[in-house]
């Protein structure tokens, strides 16, 4: 640890997305709590060198290689920048780190948190594909290494927040908030002609085209309610979803005495990341406070379930569990780029996903080779089927 116990050395992975750019406007703002060690980009590689130079950090990974001389190049000769998944195994299980914060999208990130977990590091999960492809496995190598897992989703973390100090047995339903997307109020008939300019306008959240889409088809949703099943050790039938498009309460837990609990906040994603790296403590910044007489209301709805069809899939996959979840996530994945490219239209991200896992042979506890095989037997699947 630093010399300041409260300090913590922090390693960000996808530190050029937009988490891993909120992640560096926190170290900014609470230098004395959160100290960058080292920092991976994918393919970025101009951006990540200006980020290993302002912080000072001698270590980082580029995982495409194409780019890697220019960073070098551009860095100090006593920064060491690797390549590659190896590069970032070794970024994630630096000694000096004390938390890794994972905001890689899809199963790039998965190998580095399970590493980092076995080098006894907390980790900070931002992607979720962590804990929907192998959040069993995740979750019994944390517990077994004594370290923590903590949410940077801000539904998650807004949940994590709700559920300090309370029992488990005291807990009714998990209940996550969606803004409801850009076609919150469109008629199920006209889903068929969304463009894809219209899906990428989200009402709330300014984030990367995937999930941005994921967003708009309620996938994004999905995936955090197989998240927070892991997460919390909770059944997915006590894992619900409510939309509430001003996105300010960021999710509720109801107790068994019919008590609920909620955090709100301004929707900026500094606030979960903030909480992980400083949790247990709460520490001042200049975000801006919530002004109640401004909001003035909070609205809530009931999700269009027949409408949008993922979060029946989602329920599905995460009640059955072993390899579903990863078909589901990797047969989205290539269904959203077909979308984006053009070969694909919206509902048919669906109905991709949905005919994938129906034909896909589930394995119950499944090892990380058997994860990693049924997400690339599911990218196949969905490819073909498009």
């Amino acid at each position: 640890m630093p010399e300041d116990s409260r300090t913590r050395n922090v390693v960000v992975l996808g530190s050029t997305g937009s988490i891993g750019e909120s992640s560096l406007k926190v170290a900014r703002e609470l230098p004395s709590r959160m100290r960058l060690v080292g920092l991976a980009a994918n393919r970025s590689a101009d951006a990540l060198a200006a980020q290993i130079a302002e912080f000072g950090i001698k270590q980082g990974c580029l995982h495409d290689p194409t780019g890697l001389d220019r960073v070098r190049r551009a860095l100090p000769g006593d920064c060491t920048v690797r390549s590659g998944r190896e590069g970032l195994v070794e970024l994630a299980t630096l000694p000096e780190a004390d938390l890794v914060l994972v905001a890689i999208v899809g199963v790039a990130g998965l190998e580095p948190a399970l590493a980092a977990i076995e080098a006894g590091k907390d980790i900070a999960v931002a992607s979720k594909e962590i804990l929907v492809m192998a959040g069993e496995a995740v979750m019994e190598a944390a517990r077994r290494k004594g370290v923590k897992v903590l949410p940077v989703d801000s539904e998650h973390n807004a949940i994590f927040q709700c559920l300090e100090g309370q029992r488990s047995e005291d807990v009714s339903r998990l209940i996550l908030t969606a803004s409801g997307g850009p076609f919150r109020k469109l008629p199920a008939a006209e889903l068929a002609e969304v463009t894809v300019a219209q899906a990428l306008k989200h009402p709330t959240w300014e984030m990367g085209r995937k999930i941005t889409i994921d967003s708009a088809t309620l996938f994004n949703k999905g995936l955090e309610m197989i998240e927070a099943r892991w997460l919390f050790d909770i059944g997915m039938d006590r894992v619900d979803v409510v939309v509430h498009p001003q996105s300010i309460v960021h999710s509720m837990v109801e107790f068994v005495d019919g008590s609920v609990l909620a955090q709100l906040s301004t929707t900026d994603m500094c606030f979960p990341i903030q909480y992980a790296v400083t949790w247990p403590d709460r520490v001042p910044n200049r975000l801006p406070p919530l002004d109640f007489a401004e909001l003035a209301r909070l609205d809530f709805e009931a999700p269009r379930w027949d409408d949008f069809p993922a979060l029946r899939l989602a329920k599905a996959a995460g009640s059955a569990g072993g390899t579903l979840p990863a078909v589901l996530n990797a047969a989205n994945e290539v269904a959203v780029a077909s979308f984006l490219e053009g070969g694909l239209g919206f509902p048919g991200i669906w109905r991709t996903v949905e005919e994938t896992m129906s034909r896909h042979a589930n394995q119950l506890h499944p090892s990380l080779e058997e994860i990693v095989s049924a997400d690339l037997w599911a990218r196949e699947t969905a490819a073909s089927l498009i």
